[in-house]
């Protein structure tokens, strides 16, 4: 077998889809796994949808996920150039489209605008053009003298209207569709520039590409590509297609839903490790169902023959769970250095901010969660006494206001602030009173926080907030109960 060659073919025109990015990351883990080549190619044949800066989107993106390209228009693997404006430039793809019209499986067409609108008609309330070979019937002359005055021409696919055309799927095995509903689609468009599905295969062909991955959207125009193949006499490539994406509601996944991109995901605060892995999920699984799988897990495990037809579903609770933990696994230094923003944008006072940060770290799921986790650090929040009662641990907002008379005249002895050091004569107090530890901290944890969930625990508070605080806050809370 010959070695497995996959491309990645985007089109500039903004940021990487989340089914863009699962395209190339299919398409390089069939590479990898086979210890093949993965080629970034860039499909900029439609000029009207270009969006400046998108390429260097879709680099930024690639190197950020690890789907690092063996080639592309920066390097040069000897089957460039890499980008379809320039393959334009040196005449490559007129060359096959004339080289089709010799064989008689291409024509010439100079139907204007106003004939190709007459030929539309409405079928089950939506618009088609089904083009009627028109120009496949002018003479050799004609074309030569249309072509002479310059007459505005595109370049069509002579397709077969009778019998029928079968290609398979790796994924959807064999599909057979009528040669009627096959329509000379157009190859060469007018200004010059091959069409997606044209260019498709002609760079496929000559750069060698062995495996064609892409959504089931282009399914039904597989037997068009399959029909150039034979026209040219070129092998054709494994097809694997991707099941659509959709969302929770089962609609297609789209740009309102605010998390259809990469970018969009990173700016809500998602790990890119974890975005790779949660979109590698989208559509396919191992045969032993591991879900946490790092990129070269990922490489290892891969088999496109276990990917699903059923359309994947984008559960975002899956991802922001998932998320939660790669941030679990984050080694402390860089977790720090990213949730320091977050925690700076609500916590301006003086504090430890590592070991708020280290509190926080194995209890969210998105790191613009971190916020509401530490806000009452800034400001006590106004809060319910109703919190001081906690069943399991027999507390009461009676209980509450005995605990906290008790403790503010020992905290205010204690020289050593610390959460180990608070801990022990805290629970030194509770054995002598006879009571459960936690029925001492949490009226504590309740008055300084005034949160029912809080990062840490009392003494870990109170180790932030320091002696002067922790005080106060514990003063407000009798203040609090004893106006009840």
């Amino acid at each position: 077998m010959s070695k497995v060659r996959t491309r990645f073919a985007p089109s500039p025109t903004g940021r990487m889809h989340v089914g863009n990015l699962r395209t190339a990351l299919y398409a390089y883990l069939i590479a990898k796994h086979e210890g093949g080549d993965f080629i970034l190619r860039i499909e900029d044949t439609d000029q009207v949808r270009q969006v400046e800066g998108a390429v260097d989107i879709i680099n930024r993106t690639l190197e950020e996920t690890g789907l690092f390209h063996d080639e592309g228009p920066d390097k040069d693997g000897g089957c460039g150039p890499y980008v379809q404006s320039e393959r334009v430039a040196q005449g490559i793809y007129m060359k096959y489209a004339k080289e089709l019209i010799d064989k008689g499986e291409a024509y010439y067409c100079f139907c204007d605008k106003e004939r190709l609108d007459s030929l539309k008609t409405t079928v089950a309330g939506k618009e088609i053009s089904i083009y009627d070979k028109h120009c496949l019937h002018l003479s050799k002359e004609e074309i030569e003298a249309n072509l002479a005055a310059g007459k505005p021409y595109v370049i069509r696919q002579n397709n077969p209207t009778e019998g029928t055309t079968t290609f398979e799927d790796e994924i959807y095995g064999d599909i057979t569709v009528d040669n009627a509903e096959l329509d000379d689609m157009i190859l060469i468009k007018s200004d010059g520039y091959p069409t997606y599905n044209f260019a498709n295969v002609v760079d496929d062909h000559l750069m060698g590409i062995t495996h064609v991955v892409r959504g089931n959207e282009y399914l039904s125009s597989s037997p068009k590509y399959n029909r150039l193949y034979e026209a040219f006499g070129w092998d054709v490539p494994v097809y694997v297609h991707c099941p659509l994406i959709t969302d929770e509601e089962h609609h297609k996944l789209s740009k309102r839903c605010g998390h259809s991109s990469f970018e969009d995901l990173l700016d809500q605060g998602f790990l890119t490790e974890a975005i790779v892995n949660f979109v590698a999920l989208l559509g396919w699984s191992p045969s032993d169902n591991q879900e946490i799988m790092s990129l070269p897990e990922l490489v290892e495990k891969f088999d496109y023959h276990h990917m699903s037809k059923s359309p994947a579903v984008f559960d975002f609770t899956k991802l922001k769970w998932m998320n939660g933990e790669y941030i679990k696994k984050l080694d402390f230094d860089k977790f720090y250095e990213m949730a320091l923003p977050y925690i700076k944008e609500v916590v301006t006072k003086d504090y430890d901010l590592k070991k708020i940060a280290r509190m926080v770290q194995t209890r969210i799921e998105i790191f613009p969660d971190i916020k509401e986790h530490i806000d009452f650090f800034e400001e006590l929040p106004d809060y319910d006494i109703a919190m001081y009662t906690h069943k399991k641990m027999k507390t009461n907002p009676e209980t509450s206001l005995e605990v906290l008379n008790d403790v503010v005249p020992i905290l205010e002895s204690c020289d050593d602030f610390s959460n180990d050091a608070l801990f022990e004569t805290l629970k030194a107090y509770a054995t002598e009173k006879g009571y459960k530890i936690g029925y001492v901290m949490w009226p504590i944890r309740t008055a300084v926080s005034g949160k029912q969930m809080t990062p840490g625990g009392a003494t870990e508070l109170m180790e932030v907030f320091g002696k002067e605080e922790s005080i106060a806050r514990i003063k407000k809370g009798i203040e609090k109960l004893s106006n009840n």
